[in-house]
């Protein structure tokens, strides 16, 4: 689990906002460690809310847990066909 955290907090648009973070800190106010620990708190949360339950459901989709998506109802593929057909008139 901290293996991922750490590969996660490690991607360059991670990286890239962090350092934006303690940049705009060190010239702002000067509290670089506060800005430095809300960077890490918010990257924790948003690496346990969102990321690893979405690699979790991708793993089980992998190994055939989750079953995928069925093709959409008639109705679906009528309003689609309604909407592409409105769209060429427009």
């Amino acid at each position: 689990m901290l293996k991922g955290f750490k590969d996660f907090l490690m991607r360059g648009n991670v990286v890239d906002l962090a350092v934006a973070v303690v940049i705009g800190a060190a010239f702002g106010t000067g509290a670089f460690i506060t800005a430095l620990v809300a960077f890490v708190i918010v990257a924790a949360a948003v690496y346990f809310l969102v990321v690893m339950p979405l690699n979790k459901l991708a793993e089980r989709r992998a190994r055939g847990l989750e079953p995928k998506t069925e093709a959409p109802s008639e109705e679906v593929q009528l309003l689609t066909e309604i909407r592409d057909s409105l769209r060429i008139r427009v």
